[in-house]
């Protein structure tokens, strides 16, 4: 297992509150020893004017779920936390209003100051919506 804080769902969610993921409806819905997983509705909320899920909610997406697994990684818990540096993603196919995305989190790279993860955003059948890299910093409070 990866996590130097174990995460729990009711914790992550619980995270998010009062936030831009709130606020979008992100919520997560699974964890492994090396991944995290979440959700979200492809409401008005999140489109673009062509009604389909807007680029930057992917990247919004990317941000998220990196930074909230580069937390629950940081070598010392309660000391340390996580910006994000570098964001990049490639857009593969659109997501109409109304359906749901889901992301998945993993682990590129978890060096004491330099962290890089990797997510990979699909849709309700399963297929690649948009894949991307979020590098992070490692800074103490």
């Amino acid at each position: 297992m990866i996590w130097t804080t174990p995460p729990t769902l009711e914790g992550l969610n619980a995270s998010n509150q009062d936030t831009a993921a709130s606020h979008l409806d992100l919520t997560f819905t699974e964890f492994g020893d090396d991944y995290l997983i979440a959700e979200m509705p492809v409401t008005s909320r999140s489109v673009q004017p062509m009604r389909m899920l807007h680029g930057g909610i992917s990247c919004f997406i990317i941000e998220t779920l990196g930074s909230v697994a580069g937390m629950l990684c940081v070598p010392k818990p309660g000391q340390q936390y996580i910006v994000g540096t570098e964001i990049n993603a490639s857009h593969l196919r659109g997501v109409p209003e109304g359906n749901k995305v889901f992301g998945k989190v993993t682990p590129v790279r978890i060096g004491r100051r330099v962290q890089v993860w990797q997510v990979d955003i699909s849709n309700q059948a399963g297929r690649l919506i948009c894949t991307g890299r979020i590098n992070c910093q490692v800074l103490m409070m």
